[in-house]
């Protein structure tokens, strides 16, 4: 068995719900939950919106392969509504790089794999730059050492703050 940590996010209007239902649904795919964070609020990262978002780091332990925890991570986002079609329309309209969205279920960690592929990257490539996920990830695994900046997660995070 393997230890995958998935960080979901949203800034829709009803977060908390979709967030909910998003764990919900990853259970049922990947595995049993290990730990869970409590939701957290954030301005959003790298461009405008009218809302905030709210993220949770969820933890779970699966027998699915990397490739395969992105896969369900991807469907979970389409069956919650998730239209990176609009998403991009509304990038290329605004010139941000980011948009909002109704969900989000990034892979953070699989065990204490480096992974650089095409369609995944592990760890998170800018997870040491976002507060935002680095806050509930600390609840739940402080002591974790990311494998490519050999620095755990609190002492990345208390940096960021300062």
């Amino acid at each position: 068995m393997h230890r995958v940590t998935l960080l979901t996010g949203s800034n829709e209007e009803h977060a908390a719900e979709i967030l909910g239902h998003a764990a919900a649904l990853l259970e049922q795919k990947i595995g049993s939950v290990e730990a869970q964070s409590a939701l957290y609020r954030s301005e959003p990262w790298g461009f405008s919106a009218a809302r905030e978002f709210y993220n949770q780091a969820l933890r779970f332990t699966t027998a699915l392969e990397p490739l395969e925890v992105l896969d369900v991570a991807l469907e979970v986002e389409r069956l919650l509504g998730r239209r990176r079609d609009e998403e991009q329309r509304e990038k290329e309209r605004s010139g941000e790089r980011y948009a909002s969205r109704v969900v989000d279920v990034d892979v953070m960690f699989y065990d204490d794999r480096v992974i650089r592929s095409e369609r995944l990257t592990l760890p998170h490539p800018l997870l040491h730059e976002r507060e935002f996920a680095l806050a509930p990830l600390c609840e739940i695994m402080p002591e974790e050492v990311h494998p490519v900046l050999h620095r755990s997660l609190e002492d990345l995070y208390e940096t960021i703050k300062r």
